[in-house]
């Protein structure tokens, strides 16, 4: 006889994965049990030998499909002579370490459920099992059992209680499983609060409200969307006067694959995005004359497209089969609402009517947004279907709260060898959205009962989570912006080895007193030498150049003297840019530049190609983050291969040592020529990207480091990563790139926490010296 423990770490609850082990245990012939603890899921089995060894075998070849299973334990113990197979009650206590899943999009079989006239849940709106449905936005407490969510206070009927108890059905302690006579209720809001109806008629109201041009505010699973006619011009330009938001995109939600297709190019991998059980919102090209209106993406070749991930949605659809703007229902740079009367409050003056239940939602959990580059998924906002699935570190951590920079805000928390890393806050930019994430780490620390020795951020003083942080009261350790990023790529790919990271991006606090953003950095999370950067230059208004590319254009000109392009700044070749100012605003930019007051330097990438789309012509203003260099990627010719010059000088730091530049004026020369020849914009553009890439290969080969890293909000442009990416591989390097984290500031958190667990156990193997 022999008797094998078994104990798996990771996101093993709520997958099904304990009635898993007991049907191949009682199959099998064994005794033992099997039970949820507070780092995952532990087991015992006991048999002969043959069939103890059959039981492991078949274990570990056919996880449930939703485990993500870390790390496992298994040892020898004596046996007991026990008898049957039980599946036992959760065990408290222990550090806190599993990991919570989440949420997961609605299967196919639970769909067919809620579409059969004949089956028990045909249109419930609320249909779920262990393999789908919510996860992180119901949990309260670990370990994950129905007392500990949203749910608690749903009392289950006969037969929903017969499935839960059934370890050999496929809703066995499906902690949300439900039904109509149980389980969560459907109704619809007038904008006062009063109930219209509920059920099945709240639907088919909804839906006959939304083809009639009104714009509805659907209770999900993270929260609120607001749903309007995506056909529909005006009513698509009604929202935007509503909700504040100018011309940035708005996400599409569509019915099937079949609809993405008649809107958008799908390509094989998109097709399995767009259903997978993390069901983002996956930015597609759209085909030309795509029956949705132009203000849902102004001037924007692209739409961000999800298919529905729960029974409410997929009923909506089912029953108003068109395309349905699916925005976050918020307002500008606040979070997303998750209660009702909350949004009743917020949203009164968007929405019409509102489409809500009476499940509680324990936290905020936005769409993700995910993109194909170079053949692959990558993340670009991490939220629903991702957070809060931890990454690795191929080190040790010990508690550390980090809390990410101040756009796109992500906090983490770590220990041991993971770091839980959380939904997408946003901008740090309103007191609600500042709230939000203070409300995020109070959760974070309750739900993993965790202790940080220190809290990590940013150096830039006047980021809030900065200010936050050094008011904690906890030990604070500051890191570099740019080499949080570096750190974020390494610790995401599993690397251990030093990489040339270039970290691109629009502001990092340089600790010199610039603004960095065009940086190399060779090095690890332990430290990094800054071995070169794009040649700086000054931005005449500080952050009004962030919204104004012109900006950017005249430091640029202004830079490069009076032979270069000052003489040029308001005329001749620049008058794209030079035309955008009155002459008010142009004698206010000259005399800050001349001056040098409210003109900080910068080598940044993004306010290069925000000075690159003014003088195209391309944007002269943008309305959201990002703006200019989007439409400078889109107006690219991608079958265009020639390039600018861009070359790579020497240069020195402010010590003496010697240091490489990349020095954009040769191509500023060339576009102004280029500009008066009367050649095409398309070409233009993508000169200018093939020039950035071949810089990209040039620094590497001067530097010599095998690995090269790409991170940085720059690289979301996928034309720029993809050509940079094709020339360092055929030069012979490694490229490292972000998949599962955002290559922006959403994954800062992660390499705060990288670079500070580096130090520490640095510190403590070499000395305080180091």
């Amino acid at each position: 006889m022999r008797r094998l423990r078994i104990e798996f770490d990771g996101a093993v609850q709520g997958v099904g994965f304990r009635p898993h082990v007991y049907r191949l245990a009682t199959d099998g012939g064994l005794s033992g049990w099997v039970l949820n603890d507070a780092r995952g899921v532990a087991l015992e089995v006991e048999g002969e030998a043959p069939a103890v060894a059959a039981f492991r075998g078949r274990l570990f070849a056919d996880l449930p499909p939703r485990a993500v299973v870390e790390s496992v334990r298994q040892e020898e113990v004596a046996p007991t002579g026990e008898t049957g197979f039980a599946i036992r009650g959760s065990r408290e206590g222990g550090e806190k370490s599993v990991a919570v899943l989440p949420d997961v999009a609605t299967c196919g079989v639970c769909l067919s459920e809620v579409r059969d006239p004949g089956n028990r849940r045909h249109g419930y709106p609320f249909t779920n099992c262990t393999n789908c449905g919510p996860r992180f936005t119901i949990v309260r407490a670990l370990p994950y059992d129905r007392p500990n969510t949203t749910m608690a206070g749903f009392a289950l009927c006969d037969a929903c209680r017969r499935e839960y108890d059934d370890p050999r059905d496929r809703r066995f302690h499906a902690q949300p499983n439900a039904c109509g006579a149980c389980g969560p209720r459907l109704a619809l809001w007038d904008g006062n609060g009063a109930a219209l109806a509920g059920g099945a008629p709240a639907l088919e109201l909804s839906c006959e409200a939304l083809a009639a041009g009104a714009t509805l505010a659907v209770k999900g699973l993270g929260g609120f969307h607001l749903m309007c006619d995506a056909r529909d011009e005006a009513v698509v330009a009604r929202l935007r006067e509503r909700k504040r938001r100018e011309e940035k995109p708005f996400a599409l939600m569509v019915r099937d694959v079949h609809a993405a297709q008649g809107l958008c190019e799908v390509s094989r991998e998109a097709e399995h995005l767009l259903e997978s059980p993390e069901r983002p919102i996956v930015l597609l090209p759209k085909r030309p004359g795509a029956l949705v209106a132009d203000g849902v993406a102004p001037k924007n070749p692209t739409l961000g497209v999800m298919l529905p991930a729960t029974p409410l949605h997929h009923l909506l659809l089912d029953r108003l089969p068109i395309p349905l703007v699916a925005t976050s229902g918020n307002l500008k740079d606040e979070p997303i609402c998750t209660d009702e009367t909350e949004a009743l409050s917020r949203l009164g003056g968007v929405a019409d009517l509102f489409l809500v239940h009476d499940r509680p939602i324990e936290r905020h959990v936005d769409d993700s947004v995910v993109r194909i580059v170079a053949g692959v998924p990558r993340v670009l906002r991490r939220a629903r279907g991702y957070a809060p699935l931890p990454v690795s570190l191929s080190g040790h951590a010990p508690p550390l709260l980090a809390v990410g920079a101040h756009l796109k805000s992500t906090v983490a928390l770590a220990a041991g060898t993971r770091v839980v890393l959380s939904q997408h806050l946003g901008d740090l930019e309103t007191p609600e959205a500042l709230a939000a994430f203070e409300r995020v780490i109070a959760d974070f620390r309750t739900l993993w009962e965790a202790a940080p020795i220190a809290v990590v951020h940013d150096l830039h003083p006047d980021y809030l989570s900065t200010k936050w942080a050094k008011e904690s009261g906890l030990p604070t350790i500051g890191v570099q912006h740019h080499h949080a990023h570096l750190a974020a790529c390494l610790a995401e790919n599993g690397a251990r080895a030093p990489a040339l990271g270039v970290t691109w991006d629009g502001t990092g606090w340089g600790g010199d007193g610039t603004v960095w953003g065009g940086e190399f950095l060779l090095g690890d999370a332990v430290g990094f030498e800054r071995v070169a950067h794009l040649r700086p230059f000054r931005l005449p208004g500080g952050e009004a150049a962030v919204r104004e590319p012109r900006r950017s254009a005249a430091g640029l000109l202004w830079e490069m003297g009076k032979e270069g392009g000052r003489e040029r700044l308001f005329e001749g070749e620049s008058g794209k840019t030079g035309r955008s100012f009155s002459e008010a605003e142009r004698a206010v930019i000259v005399s800050m530049l001349a001056s040098n007051v409210n003109s900080p330097v910068t080598t940044s990438a993004g306010r290069l190609f925000d000075a690159v789309a003014s003088l195209l012509g391309v944007a002269q203003r943008s309305t959201f983050e990002g703006q200019a260099a989007m439409r400078l990627e889109w107006t690219a010719d991608p079958a265009e291969t020639t390039a600018w010059p861009l070359p790579v000088v020497d240069g020195t730091d402010a010590g003496g040592k010697p240091r490489a530049v990349v020095d954009w004026a040769p191509l500023v020369e060339a576009l102004l020529l280029d500009l008066e020849l009367g050649v095409p914009v398309p070409l233009l553009a993508a000169r200018f990207h093939n020039a950035l890439a071949g810089a990209i290969v040039e620094v590497a080969g001067r530097v010599g480091c095998p690995r090269v890293a790409l991170t940085g909000g720059c690289f979301q442009n996928r034309l720029l990563t993809e050509r940079a990416a094709e020339g360092l591989r055929a030069a012979g390097f490694e490229v490292l790139l972000h998949r599962r984290v955002p290559p922006n500031d959403g994954g800062i958190a992660l390499g705060q926490v990288a670079v500070a667990a580096a130090r520490l156990t640095h510190r403590h193997r070499e000395g305080p010296g180091r």
